[in-house]
């Protein structure tokens, strides 16, 4: 080999090994969209950069806490197939009727010849077994049993019939009118269901559909039950059947794997159909904050778990405990020394001010944030008469995107008595004369405290 040759030869080797990593980094944020939501405005708007923003594969996607707050969406409110997460709302409606005293936790629960050969995922029930509400919803939740969706459905809905809320004379069809009805009532305006179970295909084609959105508003529901939030957090587990007049074990293998690609996975539901795509609706749980990720549509099993922690790890990731008080000076008051957060004037004087400091010194408020940075607006009471060591002298309120995120009362750090007789006649005739040459009459208000930027817009670099 010439020398020209090997030197070309190394150049190019050289070169796709350079070429490697940036495939790898650019693929690394492949599915980052501009028309992604977060916290209200897309990605495009906000002008993030793709390394700012989760990269996921699912079609559909919502997250949000527990409160409501939607932190990231992509097509969350179009219709969808949402397969075996149709469970949650069957799970639901059980608990409901439950808490209802239409049913209880003890209500022998019969497996019938439709519900035993229901087909797909399985909870390995057999016609005739018969078992308690409680380990029916198990069966229903941790291997995502079609066979422990019907039972419960035919058991619930002739509780429905023999109590005479439903006119449908169908127990199955009357448990999924009340589905529906549950839906409507907690705001799930783009949800049919129209089986127990989630199956989409020959006999159950249909018009059955819900959204990202109204999946993580039945999910926020339901994990305000106790019972739910043990079952979708079990993992594998064995109950017990009546089976043939004999109490039969029957091991039940969870469909949810999420815990193995979070560290604070607490559960919830999975759903596969060809129609659906792989699916998944997870709950995770942070030092107590608690967040919903439903991704719908993903590419694979697995990927749906990577989903769901990447949207629960990313929302983790820029949620930032912000400190209301960010000043350079600090002053002394009772002892102590305190940040400096204003100089408030006193109007019963001409050049005297009292330093203010925060009601809470110390407090901080957890931010978001991608949602831009803090601003702060100061409201400076008018100080008269004598003025003590924690007296309120202002408020100052903290704002992210306009909208209020703290309010605080500021404190006086150190006394000022007013002005005495003698000392008040000479600022009389003082200001008499500044008012001749316009000089200022008392004292300016005078804000010390600062607002860091939370993002850097010089460094974002938005998403293709």
């Amino acid at each position: 080999m010439s020398l020209r040759v090997r030197i070309f030869a190394c150049a190019l080797a050289l070169i796709m090994a350079c070429a490697t990593p940036l495939a790898i980094v650019q693929n690394a944020y492949a599915d980052v969209r501009k028309a992604d939501v977060i916290y209200g405005e897309t990605v495009d708007a906000r002008g993030l950069a793709v390394a700012q923003c989760p990269s996921i594969d699912a079609q559909f996607a919502m997250v949000m806490d527990a409160s409501g707050t939607i932190y990231f969406e992509r097509n969350a409110f179009t219709a969808a197939q949402i397969a075996s997460i149709t469970k949650v709302m069957t799970a639901v409606v059980a608990l409901d009727a439950i808490n209802d005293g239409l049913v209880s936790l003890d209500t022998p629960v019969n497996v019938s010849p439709a519900a035993a050969y229901v087909g797909e995922s399985s909870a390995g029930l057999q016609e005739g077994d018969v078992m308690d509400m409680a380990t029916a919803l198990k069966a229903l939740l941790v291997p995502s049993g079609n066979d422990a969706a019907v039972a419960i459905a035919e058991c619930i809905g002739q509780a429905l019939i023999d109590a005479g809320q439903t006119t449908n004379a169908d127990p199955e069809s009357a448990f999924v009118e009340a589905m529906n009805a549950k839906a409507a009532e907690i705001g799930c305006t783009d949800s049919v269901y129209e089986n127990p179970h989630g199956l989409d295909f020959d006999e159950y084609a249909g018009n059955l559909h819900a959204t990202a959105a109204d999946i993580a508003k039945l999910v926020q529901y339901a994990m305000k039950n106790d019972i739910f939030r043990e079952d979708v957090a079990l993992g594998d587990t064995t109950i017990t059947v009546t089976r043939q007049g004999q109490p039969t074990d029957v091991y039940l293998q969870a469909t949810d794997q999420f815990v193995n690609y979070s560290d604070y996975a607490i559960g919830v539901k999975t759903g596969f159909t060809e129609l659906a795509g792989a699916s998944f609706a997870g709950a995770t749980n942070k030092d107590g904050f608690e967040l919903y990720a439903i991704v719908l549509d993903s590419s694979s099993e697995e990927q749906r778990f990577v989903d769901a922690a990447t949207l629960t790890d990313w929302v983790y990731d820029h949620l930032v405990d912000y400190p209301l008080a960010h000043s350079a000076q600090n002053v002394t008051m009772n002892g102590q020394s305190v940040p400096l957060i204003a100089e408030v004037a006193c109007e019963n004087w001409i050049d005297k001010t009292v330093p203010a400091t925060l009601a809470d010194p110390s407090a901080s408020v957890e931010v978001f944030d991608l949602n831009g940075n803090v601003s702060q607006v100061v409201e400076f009471n008018e100080l008269t008469g004598d003025i003590h060591v924690g007296d309120v002298v202002g408020t100052i309120t903290f704002k992210q995107r306009n909208q209020t995120i703290a309010q605080m009362d500021l404190v006086a750090c150190q006394d000022q008595s007013a002005p005495s007789f003698f000392e008040g006649i000479g600022i009389w005739w003082d200001r008499l004369f500044r008012g001749f040459s316009g000089q200022p009459q008392t004292a300016q208000s005078v804000v010390i405290n600062e607002t860091p930027f939370l993002v850097d817009r010089a460094q974002t670099q938005t998403s293709e």
